[in-house]
């Protein structure tokens, strides 16, 4: 039953993302190049822990590459990509693991993002768990050489334009996605249902600081940097505005919300739903602040086109702006999360990227974050 989770009293399907569909085609190609023949299935582990058997489609012979098909599955999730092929053509090399796209994969054609520009759009999660499949196909075999991995999307191109993808610089195709390697159903209400069980939950076991995080980003962060407690932790997803005004109405005197800036820098123009399908506004945030802090117009040219948060702050360190521009979003933050709370309860934050650490904060937040190791 792994792959089924229970969300407001509803048994949901999960789905495996393109990458583990990637990754599992790979592993079908390597085996078909190495024995010649291809399993019927592969039982893939996900870097969530979860294993699924993937069918194994279309195994075939183009010239020197071994190529198989999955067929990507999104369970219960309303996902767009749901149904899509990845297919993965597999030859040997001298030694170590090369990933390239194919048709139908997206090439990236703007600084900021996960991937290099010019690479294909193949993101370092599924790049890592690609590697992974092929090499395991290695060690059954006992095969000591290298691979070469093109990876391709049947009809990525024509699915790319019902994604952001073109808004990101991503050109020609989808992105091969997928930090757990699971979809995890979004029914919108079975979701908020579970926030609040969630938070009911952490209450009735004493717990009085409600400490939220959107995603994996902001728990991977917490855990690994902050040294904090995850079975403390409430996943919010998008759903900020809602889980605050739970957390006030439950009575958790404070909250401590820890992110991604992707996600968090939208609270500082009132956007308290998140996904990029409600809202965005990241650049417009950035270039507003940066204005306001004295940025030339090259600068904000250059915000308002940028792909990302660490593509905003690379501009800013140019221009000799960060500090002060964080810190007037953080303010702007902070006056969001009180005005949605309305002194029912007070909100600590913590914002990072990645690449840069803690961008912003609010003075409380440390002293939230001692209490939560401290009390049990």
């Amino acid at each position: 039953m792994e792959n089924m989770t229970y969300q407001g009293g509803r048994a949901l399907r999960r789905g495996w993302t393109t990458g583990s569909c990637a990754a599992a085609a790979a592993q079908a190609a390597a085996m078909l190049l190495l024995t010649g023949a291809a399993p019927a299935e592969i039982a893939l582990q996900t870097p969530a822990g979860l294993t699924f058997h993937l069918p194994v489609e279309q195994p075939r012979w183009e010239d020197d590459a071994a190529v198989c098909t999955v067929c990507k599955d999104a369970g219960d999730d309303p996902d767009v990509t749901n149904g899509v092929r990845i297919s993965a053509a597999v030859r040997r090399a001298e030694s170590g693991v090369s990933i390239a796209g194919g048709a139908g994969v997206g090439r990236v054609t703007r600084p900021g993002l996960s991937v290099p520009v010019g690479e294909a759009a193949i993101n370092p999660a599924p790049r890592a768990q690609i590697t992974a499949a092929v090499e395991r196909a290695a060690r059954e075999t006992g095969y000591t050489g290298g691979f070469s991995v093109v990876v391709s999307a049947e009809n990525g191109e024509e699915l790319a334009k019902q994604t952001y993808n073109a808004h990101l610089g991503v050109v020609g195709g989808i992105s091969i996605l997928g930090t757990s390697g699971v979809v995890e159903p979004t029914s919108e209400k079975a979701l908020l249902d579970t926030i609040r069980l969630e938070l009911d939950s952490l209450y009735a076991a004493g717990q009085r600081i409600a400490f939220l995080c959107p995603g994996n980003y902001g728990t991977d962060f917490a855990r690994d940097t902050l040294g904090l407690d995850l079975e403390r932790a409430v996943k919010c997803s998008n759903y900020i505005g809602d889980t605050l005004d739970h957390a006030a109405f439950r009575g958790f005197a404070d909250i401590l919300l820890i992110g991604h800036a992707g996600k968090l820098v939208k609270l500082a123009a009132g956007v308290m739903n998140t996904h990029s399908s409600v809202a965005d506004g990241r650049q417009e945030i950035f270039t507003a602040h940066a204005a306001l802090c004295g940025a030339g117009r090259e600068t904000l040219e250059g915000l308002m086109g940028a792909v990302s948060v660490d593509a905003c702050i690379d501009l800013l360190d140019t221009a000799g702006l960060r500090e002060a521009v964080l810190s007037r979003i953080g303010r702007a933050i902070e006056e969001r999360l009180q005005l949605r709370l309305r002194g029912k309860a007070q909100a600590e934050f913590i914002l990072f990227t990645g690449k840069y650490g803690i961008l912003a904060q609010s003075p409380g937040a440390w002293a939230l974050c001692k209490r939560l190791k401290e009390t049990v």
